[in-house]
């Protein structure tokens, strides 16, 4: 028998194998908590804290940028409000 062994005696491999498995538990749902964290605020729209973006705010920047021109920002806002 080994030193150690006879130190911690014979239940000593199933608490180690106990603790290990627990660490490795913590540490798969600390992953998984910060992936979902991370994925949940990339999502745009509506997040944790986030507001929700109206698709009027949506056409006025697009307008703002230049993306589309004052007749097709008109006809959507028509189309919008109706």
């Amino acid at each position: 028998m080994r030193p150690m062994d006879m130190q911690m005696g014979p239940m000593a491999g199933w608490v180690w194998m106990l603790v290990w498995l627990v660490f490795l538990v913590v540490l798969v749902v600390g992953f998984v908590l910060v992936v979902r964290a991370l994925t949940d605020r990339s999502g745009g729209g509506t997040g944790a804290g986030g507001s929700t973006i109206s698709a009027m705010q949506i056409l006025e920047e697009r307008f703002a940028r230049g993306d589309i021109d004052k007749e097709e920002f008109e006809e959507r806002r028509r189309t919008l409000q109706s």
